[in-house]
């Protein structure tokens, strides 16, 4: 079931041959799109009210009613029981251990001639949530989104979701927010749910970043918004890239293989390994274990068209496939996996040993499953507290401190061409 490349040592070969799925993004999406953001900065709650009935079947007749309401919450958690409470709040747990440390402080210089300067660290002021809807909810997103903005700080979070006919939002998604402390959730999704707060209406209110995945028409609404409001990340397919030994066991790989499989009929499952011999085992596993699971076709089609088997002379040249192609989730079922960290340069989320699966980490490892895509790990990281933070530096100089620069900045300014510059240091010591 795996196609087999055998690595020759030319890396942009891997590259084209694993790095070709994508969602291309018609013409129609983004006229579409553009006209529901318009739509919405012209007619605000208006529109909202009439694409709720248009894309979901919910039909209201006053804008307020978008807010889900205490009682709605309180329902939600009633009816997911106190078992699903549990887990929900060991996965708050989980999270907040994790990204607790990567609270960033404030800091400050004070030097000897009375200089000082710094850098004040400040949590967001208002930041949306969107979490999908409709057919499939996920109660994980909002909780490695909102952990991490709660703990930068965030004043104003919101959620908006998508409903359906009956205006109810999965009581899951409640039980998570309620858990996270997110009380404001509004029932709107789509491009207009995007458009909506990132413009603001007289229901909804405007924020200054936008997180959370969703559909096309989702991700081009945030492309097109962006400049308006900051924006996460533009997410593509699910991926994952196994790098494994002779030693490692087949059983385990096909499994995690297919755990990103399931994703989508454009998810990649990659398996980089020394062994040809275990990849023959692998495939065996693939189709023993397929029998028993849901979403077969869609894994079948992700594997045949997206999956694959490379074969490496060494460990060593595993990892330099890996770092190339730099994966969303890269597991390392090698003997002394923790002696490899030094190797990995690219990938978003990393997972040693076997066991500690891919799915651990979208559920309960406490690392953060919001994730770079399409190779994008070379140059982004996992979404963390520093997302939903701003810096702002200070400083401070003393008359005297800046006569001793007064001449070099002047200098500089006018051989930029930058007279005003120049002039507005050197007025200050007219007198003299």
């Amino acid at each position: 079931m795996l196609k087999i490349l055998n690595y020759k040592g030319n890396l942009n070969e891997i590259e084209t041959a694993f790095t070709s799925r994508k969602e291309d993004v018609s013409e129609q999406v983004n006229i579409a799109v553009k006209e529901i953001i318009e739509e919405v900065k012209l007619n605000g709650d208006k529109a909202l009210m009439r694409y709720a009935k248009q894309f979901d079947g919910f039909n209201i007749t006053a804008a307020k009613d978008l807010l889900v309401t205490k009682q709605e919450i309180i329902s939600g958690v009633a009816e997911v029981g106190s078992d699903f409470m549990r887990i929900l709040e060991r996965t708050k747990q989980q999270i907040t251990d994790f990204h607790q440390h990567q609270v960033d402080k404030s800091w400050s210089v004070y030097k000897e001639d009375g200089v000082m300067m710094g850098q004040m660290v400040r949590g967001l002021e208002n930041v949306a949530l969107y979490v999908p809807g409709g057919t499939a909810t996920y109660p994980s997103t909002v909780m490695m989104n909102a952990i991490p903005a709660k703990l930068a700080g965030v004043k104003n979070l919101v959620i908006i979701t998508p409903v359906k006919k009956d205006g109810k939002v999965s009581p899951t998604i409640l039980a998570a927010a309620y858990v996270c402390g997110v009380d404001k959730i509004y029932k709107i999704g789509g491009a207009q749910g995007v458009a909506a707060v990132a413009l603001g209406t007289n229901t909804i209110p405007k924020v200054d970043k936008i997180v959370g995945p969703g559909n096309i028409y989702v991700a081009t609404a945030k492309k097109c918004c962006y400049g308006l409001v900051d924006i996460d990340m533009i997410a593509g397919p699910s991926e994952v890239l196994i790098i494994a030994d002779e030693n490692a066991n087949p059983k385990y790989i096909a499994a995690d293989l297919m755990s990103q499989a399931e994703h989508d009929k454009l998810a990649s499952a990659i398996l980089v390994t020394t062994s040809q011999s275990l990849v023959e085992e692998v495939n065996k596993e693939l189709v023993r274990q397929m029998t028993y699971l849901s979403r077969t076709e869609i894994i079948k089609e992700s594997l045949i068209n997206y999956g694959g088997a490379i074969i490496v002379h060494t460990i060593e040249e595993a990892f330099d496939v890996s770092n190339q192609l730099a994966p969303e989730h890269l597991e390392v079922l090698v003997n002394n996996p923790l002696e490899t960290l030094p190797y990995i340069k690219n990938a978003g989320s990393i997972f040693l040993g076997e066991y500690t699966p891919e799915p651990l980490g979208d559920y309960m490892s406490g690392t953060n499953h919001v994730l770079p895509t399409g190779g994008t790990a070379k140059f982004y990281s996992a979404l963390g507290v520093y997302d939903f933070v701003k810096y702002s530096s200070y400083s401070y100089y003393p008359k005297q401190v800046l006569g001793t620069f007064k001449d070099d900045v002047v200098k500089f300014a006018k051989l930029e061409g930058l007279d005003a510059h120049a002039n507005s240091v050197a007025v200050r010591f007219e007198e003299e």
